[in-house]
């Protein structure tokens, strides 16, 4: 009893065990393809470590390293591990042994690897025999506490004796069951976190939960309810852990278009909040179930789990959540939209790795995407991670009042374009991938003389001009002449035509000496020609609609097709100016925030403030298959489906623990060149850049983005032109062009760590 109060009790030290020194090894079944052993950690040591969430405890194995060794590690690779942590329960079948030569041997089921892939730590000679047992006790305890959801001080020697594994060398593959649904894995190598970083890293347990509705709203009905486990994503450990076995989510409609989710069990009220986008719903059918975020009041945010009996119970489940969701952003009826359009919603927000295996035309697709990307690598230096200080940004000579808010990034000549209230900052392209300072032109002004700060710029006419929005002037856009570093002229549009957005008449016109091109208004589109006497829009090439149709961004392939989104989610294609449109996309109810083309029109990018849409624009059937949505118009029955890019729940709980802010997406961009192939995909929320890879998109691969970290929010970002490598980053006071390779997969480290202090 002693035994079991000196380390299962109250103390407050987080390892309750260790073993001093040993050797990591990863032992493969005598069938894999990938060798039979391979040695981790050469030197390491072994314990067992509470985590943040009760009854719930990890082995924890971390490398350890003589004198100088650690930097060493560190320059020549960055992504290697030097923890790798194992939740302690049942399905590790955790084991003890000797070897031949008389050490003790702890081993433990690889879950990630194949069937009989085996971790084992080999403890060195001397190691005392009481710190070996009271490890080995140690781990029987946290199984049982773990698995009875109690303290494991009166349990018994043959209750304990429950968790010894006396089953075959090669053990049989664990059951689904044992594992909480939301990840199949229960091992969590990671990078070593500093105390700063361990400190931030996101507790299982949330903030304090308020679970009482608000009495401006009242329930009117129940749209539905279903019952279900309830997991919590704890960050320490990096799986969802079970917090009730039963409970009921039920979906109220309170009024005004406005919905609530209660989660219920016999003696709790768990949850209860409005149903929002901000909630990041994600279904995944395999694992059946339902991940999203939960807003404490404190601002803190935790990301859950609903795990269903059954794909059925999960359909159902589904379909109520997004209509509630749906009714809510579009404020008109989910049952009297077609059958389509409800599938297109739900179909969007399925887990992508739930999506049948791309078809032969998309494998193709990938295989273009990966030549396109040796090729532009080619052409790109290798990455030295030494030149952090030197790529990341650290031009500040850039300074003055008002923040950075506009980037324009040039095509024909190597220079990018900052705008800082009424000022705009010059930067140089550099052989070596870099941003150099040169000029600021001050004092943005009408050609009248009245100051103003730009709400949108545009690159035009070679380069050679820029065209602003001055938001106080809705009605009129201004040329600047670049050269001269001078607003010129100022074009009035139409005295009934506000401008709402404007773009190239084709995807690389502004590297031609084209005049005309393409803007919006709330309700119609039109094409600008500065030539013209008076009015600058081209009446012939018009089309407006009755109706409003909130136009909110738009876009032009280089064939010069259309496409054009609006703040109620749809959008709409157009093979040209003056015409209705060929095909509609229906909306999933948030509003689009910007738009991006692919040069061929194959791939359509929409952003909205919680998720990126990606849609394929190829007719896949029919008489006209292979042809684009903005030529023809698809069938009824064959609408294309979105792909959602979202961030994991679990990834946007982290990341909002640490910047106690919603998610909010600047606009996405594909990397974009002249006879260059799409590859990527670059956003921005916060002080995070994240960027997604279109080949493992396609292929249906979850979490196929990286993220960057920085000390402040980022203002704008795109790639640089011709280049898929090389991306041109805007903080409020800095500006600057990082290489990709710099940017890291999502963990707790690389979401808590900002870059380095910037050079300037």
């Amino acid at each position: 009893m002693n035994f079991l109060k000196r380390v299962l009790g109250s103390t407050p030290k987080q390892e309750l065990v260790s073993i001093p020194s040993g050797r990591l090894y990863l032992s493969r079944s005598q069938n894999s393809v990938k060798g039979y052993s391979e040695c981790i950690f050469k030197d390491a040591v072994a314990a067992v470590r509470r985590t943040t969430t009760e009854f719930h405890y990890q082995i924890v194995v971390q490398r350890a390293y003589e004198e100088g060794e650690e930097q060493l590690e560190d320059e020549e690779d960055e992504e290697s591990f030097d923890e790798y942590t194992f939740l302690i329960d049942e399905a590790l079948h955790f084991r003890q042994s000797q070897s031949d030569e008389g050490q003790t041997i702890f081993a433990w089921k690889d879950l990630l690897g194949d069937p009989g892939d085996l971790y084992e730590f080999v403890c060195d000679d001397g190691t005392d025999t009481s710190v070996i047992k009271d490890f080995f006790q140690v781990v029987l305890q946290s199984q049982y506490e773990r698995k009875y959801s109690k303290s494991s001080k009166l349990a018994t020697d043959e209750e304990l004796s429950e968790f010894i594994y006396v089953g075959p060398t090669q053990s049989p593959p664990s059951p689904k069951a044992t594992a909480s649904p939301g990840r199949s894995a229960l091992t969590t190598p990671t990078r070593r976190r500093s105390s700063v970083q361990a400190a931030a890293a996101t507790p299982a347990t949330p903030g304090s939960v308020s679970t009482t509705m608000p009495e401006q709203y009242k329930v009117q009905s129940v749209l539905g309810s279903d019952e279900a486990e309830l997991h919590i994503f704890d960050a320490s450990t990096g799986v969802f852990l079970l917090q009730e076995k039963l409970v009921t989510a039920i979906v109220k409609d309170v009024g005004n278009w406005t919905y609530w989710l209660d989660v219920l069990s016999s003696n709790k009220h768990w949850l209860g909040f409005l149903i929002s986008p901000d909630v990041n719903p994600v279904f995944n059918y395999e694992h059946l179930s339902f991940i999203f975020n939960y807003y404490s009041d404190d601002g803190s945010a935790s990301s859950y789990l609903l795990h269903f009996k059954d794909a059925e119970t999960l359909e159902h489940f589904q379909e109520i959540l997004m209509r509630a969701l749906w009714e809510s952003l579009n404020q008109q009826s989910w049952i009297k939209t077609n059958y389509d359009e409800r599938d297109y919603v739900l179909q969007a927000f399925n887990d992508m790795t739930m999506e049948d295996a791309p078809a032969a035309e998309e494998e193709e697709e990938t295989e273009e995407f990966e030549d396109a990307g040796e090729e532009m690598q080619k052409d790109t230096e290798t990455y030295d991670e030494d030149e952090e200080y030197q790529d990341e940004l650290g031009n500040r000579a850039f300074q003055g009042e008002g923040k950075n808010s506009q980037l324009a990034v040039g095509y024909k000549h190597d220079r990018s374009f900052v705008v800082r209230g009424n000022k705009l900052g010059v930067f140089k392209h550099t052989p070596d991938n870099t941003l150099a300072f040169s000029t600021t032109i001050e004092n943005l002004r009408t050609p009248d003389g009245k100051a103003f700060s730009p709400a949108k710029v545009m690159l035009h006419a070679e380069d050679s001009s820029m065209i602003l929005q001055n938001p106080n002037k809705a009605n009129s856009l201004y040329s600047m002449d670049l050269e001269y570093g001078k607003i010129v002229d100022e074009w009035k549009i139409h005295d009934d035509v506000p401008v709402t957005s404007f773009t190239p008449s084709k995807k690389f016109a502004q590297m031609t000496a084209e005049q005309t091109f393409v803007g919006i208004s709330d309700n119609s589109l039109f094409r600008v020609d500065p030539r013209l006497a008076g009015n600058k829009l081209v009446d012939s090439e018009h089309q407006s609609y009755v109706t409003k149709s909130a136009f909110s961004a738009v876009a032009t392939t280089d064939m010069g097709h259309l496409a054009v989104a609006s703040a109620k989610g749809d959008i709409r294609l157009y093979d040209r100016l003056g015409i209705r449109a060929k095909t509609q996309i229906p909306a999933l109810g948030e509003a689009i925030i910007g738009l991006d083309v692919s040069a061929d029109g194959h791939w359509i990018l929409a952003t909205c403030k919680t998720y990126l849409l990606l849609i394929d624009a190829t007719i896949k059937d029919g008489k006209y298959a292979g042809q684009l949505g903005f030529q023809r118009s698809f069938g009824k029955d064959s609408k294309p489906r979105p792909k959602c890019l979202q961030l994991s729940p679990e990834h946007v709980a982290q990341m909002q623990a640490e910047t106690k802010q919603p998610l909010s997406f600047t606009q996405g961009h594909f990397n974009t060149g002249i006879n260059s192939k799409e590859t990527t995909i670059v956003s921005s929320s916060g002080p995070y850049v994240i960027t997604w890879n279109l080949k493992q998109i396609l292929k249906g691969e979850k979490n196929s983005y990286t993220i960057k970290r920085y000390t402040d929010r980022v203002t704008a970002d795109n790639f640089k032109f011709g280049s898929d490598k090389n991306v041109i980053v805007a903080l409020p006071d800095d500006v600057g062009m990082v290489n990709k390779r710099s940017f890291k997969k999502p963990t707790r480290e690389s979401i808590a760590t900002p870059v380095k202090a910037f050079r300037g």
